[in-house]
């Protein structure tokens, strides 16, 4: 018995999925994709490591679909690539949610809880979800090596990363500095910039703003101020000079006011609004209005509650001339007495970033928690004091607010805030001019969500501005997808970067490599655990070390490189003093950005791989537009600082996933899609194709499960009834592609054009997967499948697959189809793999055209250009259209497809039009059910055409013009109109201007004639005779009862090859019919002869175009 091509027995994507899964499985398809192209160039492809700590979700899924999809693209296209998985296992997230887990606070490390303790439970938590995420990444077929992934906390990925901070340390680029840096006191640690740039962490808050009032110094310097009060004999000789700020809990800070040198300054003499208490006020000139109104200037009487403050301008002085005033301590409380702390405090000193767009052009300056206040208190010798410690909230010595969180951190029900508190007290002391509520956008720390705070830490520092234009020189030779992210978000980023701020104060993480001596005079930087085996002897040596149980195996020490492990070394300096390691951690980004080449071990192992290009730099990554501030960057800057290289050539990075209305998914608005569930009931690849196809990967996806059905049902059912079709006739004729492949040239035009339209296809797809445009990709291959493959192709060849003799003509459809049909699993298999997999192991297991088990194995087919016929392409193309345009009419007055009919009128605009559709004109026919095609050059006096403009095109192109135009082209002659038909566009008058009109530009809409109907598609217009003649009525009834006969066949299960027999119960409405017409039915029907019976006991009644007829349909014995 021949062998039969397997039939499915449903569309069931999940099962079939699960069957694959265990093919690729017992095969080690994916390592058998490797290790069939040992030798070949290699792809090099970074897997940005996710953490462990938390469930996967469907933007997980989108982006392992892009990842996986471009690497077994590449991998067909004979390159070899290895794909290493990895786990970020360090940081923020995981040290956050072990707290939250053990109840705890930073605080309590090291009293309620050891760091060894710790630290193991951060261990534990950081992989607790490895099984689901190994189980999403199987069940979406995506390949990587989860046998063999890169940990961020084992000690080798670990000493790498010592080694690129002995690199950077030897370099100049590792230094230590105290600096205003943002910091979490939620988290409890310092973040860089690229943390605090990640989407959404900057947010929209109400604050409590406060204008402060200081109190100005009478001295010689000031004297000018106070001549300018006592001349103008108002009722007040005190002077303040007001700054804004939207953080009052800094005031207690204050140790100066910046003002512009070039700024004009008012003073006025005013009221203290809160109080009724007459005041003199300096301000700048410009934002005089925005706390004066105009009706008050020259009023003298105020009362507490009135609406209207009294002012006048005193005097007026350049920021110049405020240099170097003194004024009162704003807040004075024993933590910030003078005398604590070093410098010359409370002074009006000058800076460049002061301006008027904003509060009174006086800037509240607190050294401690700014960066522009820290750099012109350096400058000014200010000092600098720190009135809140790291959790957030004041030390004691700051009287009632000692102790009190100056933000909510502890999310307290009944938080009163100090801010408010701060502003109460300073209104009572007439210390405050303006108290309200201020809308402004605030960072937040990226992984509590709480406010950071602006704070002086002493910290360590990539120095990477130091490299900054060749950073933005190289970016500009990375292929960016979509190409505005590398040029705008990312280069923008560039342009604008600071050094990189590394260390971190917590407990979870890779230790900062650095040994030093306690006066701070002597450090190292370690590079190695060969290099700190070589110290922590030589300081045994010294009498260090006695107390630290640690053995040496192959001349290592055998340590964890964590804390508290790390910590107990001690090594000694070149002057024999003993050094400890500075406490700090590194940033988690660093442990990411570090991967290339932490994940080979190098430079101790796989060093080759590294040094001449086989595993870097990368060819592709992709991960979500979120990490264009954090992985993107951190590995683009270490790439840059170690190798003066790229670290990738090309990146893709992929929008957020929203739910159906564009809203963010969230647990709290019960929008969040399970894609575990998702997969399960739709299954991986129409998830994963939906999700390529639906939207470019870098635009938002709104996801629909609606969508993922209509991809279901549409796109792999399609496919799936094509597949079906093609092996229901090939095991009936036992087509196993054993011929010679019968020559293109030798084949009927319906097969040279599809298979031309094949390799169109396939040139299409390559280009887009090569530019990393997979939406193009997937579009294409869904409308050949559908537009051209199945129902056109597929239906217009019916007839040559069923009909009996197994000629040329039916092997050469056969040979068509087949081939189709497998190239489209090739070109699909990178975004779809298991339903490609399952028909390409199908087609082979009986045509054994192919050595390999699986497609993902096969090469990706090439483009043969000379099987490509445009010319055939466009003529058929004008087929598909004119037969569109001549169903749609049909539709339109409600006259079936089955109906003959006898002419289609189609003007032609020049004779070429005309030649291509005459030697279309057969199939065209056919297609439509009608008999004939006639042609005219002019349609004026036959066809009336109206022309309707595009509002949307034209408005953007006339603006003002566009009413008359509108008019004009409303009122187009036929001429015209067909001058712009022929020409594809007509130059018109609009308001004496000369405006070319493009056909484009316009909506063509042709008006029915007597007997005919009309319909127009861009320059084609068709008119179809729907008069239907006696003669045609009569033919219509006989394909009609072949429709239902063939309806009965399928119904009886009868095979394809089945003779019948037909009896008719004699109908006077009908019979004229099917005698005429008998010939063509038995043919149709496979009916041996067709018997009319006075009556027929047995049979079905059917209705032939609402005529009753009894017929009966049995099986030849």
């Amino acid at each position: 018995m021949s062998k039969k091509y397997p039939e499915f027995s449903g569309l069931n994507l999940p099962q079939l999925e699960a069957e694959i899964l265990a093919s690729w499985k017992s095969e080690q398809a994916f390592e058998q994709s490797v290790s069939l192209r040992e030798g070949k160039t290699p792809f090099v492809f970074y897997e940005g490591p996710p953490s462990a700590n938390g469930m996967p979700g469907i933007h997980h899924v989108i982006s392992r679909t892009l990842k996986d999809m471009v690497c077994r693209y590449k991998t067909m296209q004979g390159f070899q690539v290895k794909r290493k998985g990895g786990w970020d296992t360090h940081g923020l997230p995981v040290e956050l949610g072990v707290e939250k887990e053990l109840g705890i606070t930073k605080e309590d490390i090291g009293k309620k809880i050891s760091v060894e303790e710790y630290n193991q439970k951060c261990r534990e938590a950081v992989l607790r979800y490895k099984k689901e995420w190994d189980d999403i990444t199987n069940k979406m077929g995506y390949w990587v090596d989860l046998n063999n992934p890169y940990i961020t906390f084992e000690n080798n990925y670990i000493e790498t990363l010592w080694w690129i901070l002995s690199t950077l340390y030897k370099k100049g680029y590792l230094y230590q500095s105290v600096s205003i840096q943002p910091y979490s006191p939620a988290a409890g640690t310092g973040l860089s910039s690229h943390e605090l740039n990640q989407p959404g962490t900057y947010k929209d808050v109400k604050d409590t703003s406060t204008v402060a009032m200081f109190k100005a110094v009478e001295n010689a310097d000031s004297q000018f101020l106070f001549d300018a009060v006592n001349a103008a004999s108002v009722k007040s000789k005190e002077i303040f000079y007001m700054a804004w700020t939207t953080t009052p809990w800094t005031l207690p800070s204050n140790l100066g006011l910046t003002v512009g040198p070039n700024i004009e300054y008012v003073l006025v003499a005013t009221y203290n609004p809160y109080t009724a208490i007459p005041v003199n006020v300096v301000i700048a000139k410009n934002l005089v209005s925005k706390y004066f109104k105009e009706e008050g200037e020259g009023l003298e009487s105020f009362a507490e509650g009135d609406k209207l403050i009294p002012w006048k301008i005193i005097a007026t002085c350049k920021g110049s001339g405020l240099n170097g005033l003194r004024y009162e301590q704003l807040m004075p409380f024993e933590a910030n007495d003078p005398k604590t702390f070093e410098g010359d405090p409370f002074k009006i000193v000058l800076g460049d970033f002061v301006t008027t767009e904003d509060g009174t052009g006086i800037v509240h300056t607190s050294p401690a928690f700014g960066a522009d206040d820290y750099k012109v208190g350096q400058k000014n010798n200010l000092g600098i004091i720190t009135l809140v410690d790291r959790e957030g909230k004041f030390v004691e010595g700051v009287g009632e607010f000692s102790g009190r969180y100056v933000k909510n951190y502890k999310d307290e029900k009944d938080y009163q805030d100090v801010n408010v508190d701060i502003s109460v007290k300073l209104k009572k002391e007439n210390r405050a001019f303006k108290v309200e509520k201020y809308e402004h956008n605030y960072p937040h720390c990226w992984r509590t969500d709480k406010p950071i705070l602006y704070y002086p830490l002493d910290a360590w520092f990539i120095k990477t501005t130091a490299v900054k234009d060749r950073l933005i020189e190289l970016n500009k030779t990375i292929n960016w997808k979509p190409k505005s992210t590398g040029e705008g978000r990312f280069g923008n980023w560039l342009e604008n970067m600071v050094d990189w701020n590394l260390s971190r104060s917590r407990y979870w993480g890779t230790p900062l490599p650095i040994w030093r001596t306690e006066d701070g005079t002597e450090e190292v930087c370690i590079g190695s655990i060969e290099e700190l085996t070589k110290g922590f002897l030589a300081a045994k040596e010294k009498g260090l070390n006695k107390a630290v149980d640690l053995k040496i195996i192959d001349g290592k020490l055998d340590v964890d490189l964590h804390k508290p492990f790390v910590d107990q070394i001690e090594l000694v300096s070149a002057s024999g003093q003993a050094m400890k390691r500075v406490s700090d951690l590194v940033d988690v980004w660093f442990d990411s950005g570090a991967m290339p080449y932490a994940q080979w071990h190098y430079p101790f192992e796989n060093k080759d791989l590294i040094d001449k290009g086989q595993a870097f730099p990368a060819d592709f990554i992709c991960e979500g537009v979120d990490q264009t501030r954090g992985w993107f960057y951190t590995l683009h800057t270490l790439g840059v600082l170690l190798f003066d290289s790229v670290a990738y050539k090309a990146v893709m990075s992929n929008g957020l996933v929203l739910d159906k209305n564009g809203n963010k998914m969230s647990k709290r608005l019960g929008n969040v899609v399970n894609p575990f569930e998702t997969i399960e009931k739709y299954g991986a690849d129409a998830t994963r194709w939906y999700l390529v196809t639906n939207a470019s990967p870098w635009d938002n996806l709104k996801f629909d499960m609606s969508g993922i059905q209509e991809v279901q049902r549409k796109f792999f059912g399609t496919l799936y009834n094509t597949y079906q079709f093609f092996v229901l006739y090939a095991n009936v004729d036992d087509f196993h592609f054993e011929q010679a492949t019968i020559p293109l040239a030798e084949r009927p035009e319906i097969d040279r054009w599809i298979i031309s339209s094949l390799h169109t296809l396939i040139q299409t797809v390559t280009t887009s997967m090569d530019d990393f445009e997979p939406t193009t990709a997937g579009r294409a291959i869904e409308t050949f499948v559908d537009e051209h493959l199945s129902n056109w192709y597929v239906r217009l060849c019916r007839r040559r697959f069923w009909k009996g003799t197994y000629t040329q003509d039916k092997i050469a459809a056969y040979q068509t189809l087949y081939e189709c049909i497998e190239t489209i699993t090739k070109l699909m298999a990178p975004i779809a793999p298991f339903f490609a997999d399952q028909v390409f192991r199908n087609l082979n297991s009986v045509t054994l055209k192919h050595n390999y088990s699986s497609i993902h194995h096969a090469p990706f087919p090439i483009a043969d250009k000379s099987q490509i016929d445009t010319a055939l392409e466009s003529r058929m193309q004008m087929a598909q259209d004119i037969c569109s345009l001549v169903l749609s009419i049909r539709k339109k007055v409600n006259i079936k497809v089955r109906q003959p009919l006898q002419k289609i009128l189609i003007p032609v605009l020049d004779p070429a039009t005309k030649t291509a559709i005459e030697l279309m004109e057969e199939l065209i026919l056919a297609e439509v059910n009608v008999k004939e095609i006639n042609y005219i050059t002019e349609t004026e006096g036959v066809i009336s055409k109206k022309v309707k403009a595009n509002f949307k095109l034209l408005g953007a192109k006339l603006g003002t013009k566009m009413k008359q135009a509108s008019a004009v082209i409303a009122n187009l002659t036929q001429a015209q109109i067909t001058s712009l038909e022929k020409e594809g566009k007509l130059a018109l008058d609009i308001e004496s201007e000369t405006i070319e009109l493009l056909i484009n530009e316009v909506d063509i809409i042709a008006e029915d004639i007597p007997g005919w109907s009309v319909a127009v598609k861009n320059a084609l217009t068709v008119a179809l005779d729907i008069t239907i003649s006696p003669e045609l009525l009569k033919e219509g009834h006989a394909r009609e009862l072949v429709n239902r006969v063939q309806n009965i066949r399928k119904e009886s299960n009868f095979e394809l090859t089945d003779k019948i027999l037909l009896e008719i119960e004699d109908n006077t409405d009908l019979k004229e019919s099917i005698i005429q017409f008998s010939g063509y039915i038995c043919r149709e029907i496979l009916a041996v002869q067709i018997d009319f019976l006075p009556v027929l006991k047995e049979g079905v009644e059917v209705d032939i175009n609402d005529h009753k007829l009894r017929i009966s349909v049995r099986q030849k014995g």
